[in-house]
């Protein structure tokens, strides 16, 4: 598939970065969409002149998560290393990222909004780490959820894979606002609140809301990561649970 997975222009006279997903419906979460995105954030959020990144979605689902294929065994690691990367790019942008959310955002999707900085769903939106289902963890998610939502609602999500609706999200804290039109109340947002504010002064803004987050989030990602690549991938039941998923068949856990 040669043609671009993600769809990116500047907006408002180059002061708004807009990063489309266009691989619907699944917009999964691949080595080509994380490249894709890391490409075109290295390229834009250096400008002086940019105040705000906006990550939304085609089709009717902002993304069903990272690839199961990718995550098998032999080559996981890298696969992890760059949206690990990803994510702390996200985390680390200079400038806020607002994500207009529609329908399923699960697993490595939603990881990749979670680091982002105000979220903006559909009433129909639902969003999960369901990563426990196939005997895996979400390491990203272990990281950015507990920083955003409190410890106890992040296990909550973290140990039973469930998803949950935009009204919940919205009651923990996950979400920022709810609108028939995400992405529309996305860009409302940055109109009326973002594109009068010196663009200088709004990076010192991000830096000092997020610095010791970013400082956090950077050192326990490297630790989760070790271990989801060094322990868990040596255990059978993780094996088993991405093998059952490819192959379409129910698991046999060993608990082992």
């Amino acid at each position: 598939m040669s043609e671009s997975p993600l769809k990116v222009s500047l907006e408002r006279d180059g002061m708004l970065l807009r990063l489309t997903l266009a691989r619907p419906k699944a917009n999964i979460v691949d080595a080509a969409m994380i490249a894709a995105l890391q490409s075109a954030l290295t390229e834009h959020l250096p400008k002086p002149k940019l105040r705000a990144v906006l990550l939304s979605a085609e089709g009717p689902h902002f993304s069903f998560g990272a690839s199961v294929d990718e995550h098998m065994p032999d080559c996981c690691a890298q696969m992890l290393k760059s949206l690990h990367a990803l994510v702390l790019q996200l985390v680390e942008s200079p400038v806020p990222v607002l994500v207009a959310i529609n329908g399923q955002c699960l697993g490595g999707g939603l990881e990749v909004a979670a680091a982002g900085h105000l979220l903006f769903a559909a009433p129909g939106a639902m969003m999960g780490q369901p990563e426990i289902k196939l005997a895996v963890f979400a390491p990203a998610a272990s990281c950015l959820l507990p920083e955003r939502i409190g410890q106890a609602q992040a296990e909550d999500l973290l140990f039973s894979g469930r998803s949950i609706t935009a009204e919940e999200a919205l009651r923990i804290g996950l979400v920022t606002a709810i609108a028939e039109d995400p992405d529309k109340a996305a860009l409302d947002y940055f109109d009326k609140n973002l594109a009068s504010v010196s663009a200088s002064t709004l990076r010192f803004a991000v830096r000092a809301a997020r610095g010791d987050a970013m400082q956090r989030i950077r050192a326990k990602l490297a630790a989760v990561e070790k271990m989801y690549l060094v322990e868990l991938m040596s255990t059978h039941d993780a094996v088993e649970g991405l093998k059952a998923f490819v192959e379409k068949r129910p698991a046999v856990w060993q608990d082992r």
